[in-house]
């Protein structure tokens, strides 16, 4: 026996090796929320595109805009409503809104409610810097990465989506990723994606209707999930992402209707100014920014008039056109600095903001994609965005939606948020007492410091799918790719995560009432 066998054997040694396995259980335990290294909420922002003196003449212009321009084709029902608040009818056609008038509403306009999940672990409190990352989307593609090929999406795709993404912790909210093509009938779709987006995850989601009719069936479905009607109005957890403007300033006449329906029904509001800089918003940035915050605050007078108070989000949306070709790009930096932008004017109104980013315009889960994704993202974080849309899963500038890109977005996601938390400094975190135990006498480094070890979980991330193993460790493990990877994780979260939250019996009336393409089979574990 050698000497440092002897070593091994004796009681130090073991206490040590003890130590050693009571710390590694320790770090195998799923930590508490408020100890993991990045959660939902994080405080951005740190990264400010615009001035102070940039986001008052933003305001004043929109402000001036909505006097003097104005949006058209209001719904006969919407003109009654904002005209009764304030706002002029013009000769033209066009409602006209003083800028009294919108001073009045954002003063009265919600600032500070929840966006619940159907768990309550899941509710989201957008507002202040508060940061929270989801899914968007209505792709007319899913991209398979096995074959690299597109195909027409069904109703089991966005389950599915919605499957992963209730398994991922760093993407917190999920609202429809893509348009499923096997429900012609637009009621049908309507229904369709609202059942298999609430049966897919119990994480707050989002979702659009296309007459005002479905969305009055479609509330009739959340009242049997949630229970009653009533059940439903004290925890709603579906926000209808509204398309109320047809850029550049004239209402949508039927999304009008729609939003009026699911407002009396008790259902959060996005209101979505989704204006393509260039095309149908103005070219330069900053004119984007200002037609986005016009209609925006237009959609929000419309809201406050109607119900005072009433949870809306501040959905200024400004995508980029690629001016050589008038095609969008999703994955532009301009696209990053619009969404920051939109961020700061959220803030700046004090207001509950969503906007979109990182809809990459790769069409592959590539190179592209991941730089695209990871800079917008970061961009979007750092200024404080609240609900970052269209984030993860999106590729062909949105045309397409990707299951497997859903866990690698994870690892960026999880990446970015690390950047909004920042860094704690305090006298703890400054180290300079672990300093003196390892530089006077100890061993001259930090890998053993009981500080090092207590802090590797809940001061650092580290990617799931992402590979940090040495060139040498790479090449004994077959060279595993990020792809293949991906791969591998749906297929086997997709045999084996069914989620349960919906009884039997609700689903079984559901079914009766509507008619759903999901099979009741295809949600059930293999026999």
């Amino acid at each position: 026996m050698t000497d440092r066998d002897s070593a091994d054997t004796s009681p130090r040694r073991s206490r040590r090796g003890g130590g050693r396995a009571a710390r590694k259980a320790a770090r195998a335990a799923p930590l508490p929320d408020n100890m993991r290294p990045v959660r939902p909420g994080l405080e951005g922002g740190t990264y400010r595109p615009l001035s102070d003196t940039d986001m008052e003449k933003i305001n004043n212009t929109a402000l001036v805009a909505l006097e003097e321009v104005g949006l058209s084709d209001a719904p006969p029902s919407g003109v009654e409503i904002l005209t009764g608040a304030g706002a002029i009818a013009g000769d033209d056609g066009r409602i006209r809104f003083p800028r009294a008038l919108v001073e009045d509403m954002l003063a009265i306009a919600a600032r500070d409610f929840t966006l619940h999940g159907q768990d309550p672990l899941h509710d989201l409190r957008p507002g202040g810097y508060r940061v929270h990352f989801g899914t968007a989307g209505a792709a007319v593609f899913v991209y398979d990465p096995a074959t690299r090929e597109n195909r027409e999406p069904t109703v089991q795709d966005l389950y599915d989506s919605a499957r992963i993404v209730d398994s991922l912790d760093n993407i917190h909210f999920f609202q429809r990723t893509l348009t499923p093509r096997d429900t012609v009938d637009p009621r049908d779709m309507d229904l369709n994606t609202l059942y298999a987006c609430i049966s897919g995850t119990t994480k707050h989601i989002g979702t659009a209707f296309t007459l005002a009719d479905y969305a009055a069936e479609g509330l009739d479905m959340l009242h049997m999930i949630a229970g009653s009607e009533e059940t439903w109005r004290q925890r709603p957890f579906v926000s209808n992402s509204n398309c109320f403007v047809v850029p550049p300033m004239k209402f949508a006449t039927e999304s009008c209707l729609v939003m009026e329906t699911l407002i009396r029904g008790g259902m959060p509001i996005l209101l979505l100014s989704a204006g393509q800089a260039g095309a149908t918003a103005p070219a330069p940035l900053a004119g984007a920014v200002v037609q986005a915050v016009a209609e925006c605050l237009a959609g929000l007078v419309y809201v406050n008039a109607l119900s005072p108070g009433h949870p809306a989000i501040f959905g200024t949306w400004p995508f980029v056109s690629d001016l050589r070709t008038g095609a969008m790009s999703g994955g532009s930096p301009e696209q990053g600095l619009l969404t920051a932008a939109c961020g700061q004017m959220a803030r700046y109104y004090d207001l509950p903001g969503g906007s979109a980013c990182a809809m990459s315009d790769s069409k592959e889960m590539d190179m592209q994609a991941g730089y695209e994704r990871g800079l917008a993202n970061v961009m979007a974080g750092l200024s404080g965005l609240n609900l970052v849309y269209e984030s993860v899963g999106m590729h062909s500038s949105l045309l397409s939606h990707c299951l497997e890109a859903l866990f690698v977005d994870n690892d960026v996601i999880g990446a970015c948020m690390r950047c909004v938390r920042g860094i704690e400094v305090n006298d703890e975190t400054m180290a300079l007492d672990t300093m003196k135990e390892v530089c006077l006498g100890g061993p001259g480094h930090y890998l053993g410091a009981d500080q090092t070890l207590r802090l590797m979980q809940t001061e650092y991330v580290y990617p799931t799918v992402g590979d940090r193993s040495s060139p040498k460790e790479w090449l004994e493990n077959d060279r595993p790719d990020l792809v293949s990877k991906a791969i591998g994780r749906k297929d086997t979260l997709l045999a084996s995560y069914y989620p349960a939250h919906i009884p039997e019996a609700t689903d079984t009336a559901i079914r009766e009432r509507y008619a759903i393409f999901l099979p009741r089979e295809n949600m059930l574990p293999a026999a």
